[in-house]
């Protein structure tokens, strides 16, 4: 038997976004989900909706940013955890590992905010004294009845307890940000594919061609929506992207794949920094150090894109008008970043 989630007035479905406490968000305009129905068999369908211009997922040549997609798909995790697997609010979720696939003409802006169906089946569910261990999830996305794009991840529940023990005195939220270094002078906007300086993760090192210090900004109302000990996992992701078009900085590209691998807790009081060297035509490969250890291994794809056209209103569907392409595959291995 289905349950569904939303909110219904005379029969109607009406839209609206899920309590920001379920996806780990303080902000109710950073909440990307709304509504979702749980099936038989640990299947079930989560609602989503994407602004036409996000402050921070900014959309690049009239398409979405990948990194939104990204990002709605991580809101899923805390979703279903909490609310079809008893996850408690003071757990902590982390990444062991994320892989996507996007389909670049689905994500090309419509002219209303687009609603997304995301179409999940949960695998692998370990449990321990009737509490959450691990899972595994796979996700479809669709939008206007084009494939946006597909993703799978594994990730952990740990206790309270368990992550003090993982991360000593790390955790308080007044010792990180007394230590927390300065913001050191920040790239050029349209060197990272984005339009205002407050975006740029990225500061110049002028000792050394393609590698950059990675900017941790706590006050970015969208990386640091909330109080955490270490560096996000989306905003590591966000310095690899943006190193990627730091190195090749033509305007209607997209970072299509990705795959990486966290090795190391990035903390906040030290410097870290992101390289970037080719590997071939259209594949880079990025790394992540701090305090002379790897603490991120990645490799990626940079690809043209055609611009993405705004539909015609008296056009019944601009999205099905565009055959869709062979999806672009990206792993990412997460360990570890919460969730």
């Amino acid at each position: 038997m289905a349950h569904e989630h939303d909110t219904r007035i005379n029969g109607r479905q009406l839209t609206t976004a899920v309590p920001r406490e379920l996806v780990h968000k303080r902000a109710h305009s950073e909440v990307l989900l709304t509504g979702w129905t749980t099936h038989e068999d640990d299947r079930h369908t989560v609602r989503a909706q994407w602004p036409r211009l996000h402050s921070f997922y900014w959309p690049r040549n009239q398409n979405f940013d990948p990194l939104l997609f990204v990002e709605t798909v991580r809101q899923t995790f805390p979703l279903l955890s909490h609310t079809a697997y008893g996850v408690p609010f003071d757990h902590h979720l982390v990444w062991d590992d994320f892989h996507y696939q996007v389909n670049p003409p689905a994500m090309r802006v419509p002219d209303a905010p687009a609603d997304l169906v995301l179409e999940i089946a949960c695998k692998n569910v370990k449990t321990r004294n009737n509490r959450l261990v691990s899972m595994s999830m796979e996700a479809t996305a669709f939008l206007a009845g084009q494939r946006v794009g597909t993703a799978s991840t594994r990730f952990t529940s740990h206790a309270p307890a368990l992550y003090r023990r993982l991360r000593g005195q790390c955790l308080d939220p007044a010792t990180v940000r007394r230590t927390a270094l300065p913001l050191p002078p920040a790239l050029s906007p349209t060197a990272v594919g984005h339009l205002l300086p407050q975006n740029v993760v990225l500061a110049d090192a002028p000792e050394k061609s393609g590698r950059w210090q990675i900017r941790v900004d706590l006050d970015h109302p969208v990386l640091f929506d909330h109080p955490v000990d270490h560096a996000p996992g989306m905003l590591l992701m966000e310095a690899v992207r943006q190193a990627a078009h730091a190195m090749r900085p033509t305007p209607n590209t997209m970072v299509t794949a990705m795959s990486v691998s966290f090795t190391r807790w990035v903390a906040l009081d030290q410097p870290c920094w992101v390289s970037v060297a080719p590997l071939s035509h259209n594949t880079l490969r990025a790394t992540v150090e701090q305090a002379h250890n790897i603490c991120v291994n990645a490799e990626l794809t940079i690809e043209e894109t055609t611009l993405g056209q705004l539909p015609d209103h008296t056009s019944a569907s601009h999205v099905t008008a565009h055959p869709p392409a062979t999806p672009t595959t990206a792993a990412i291995r997460a360990v570890p970043v919460s969730a």
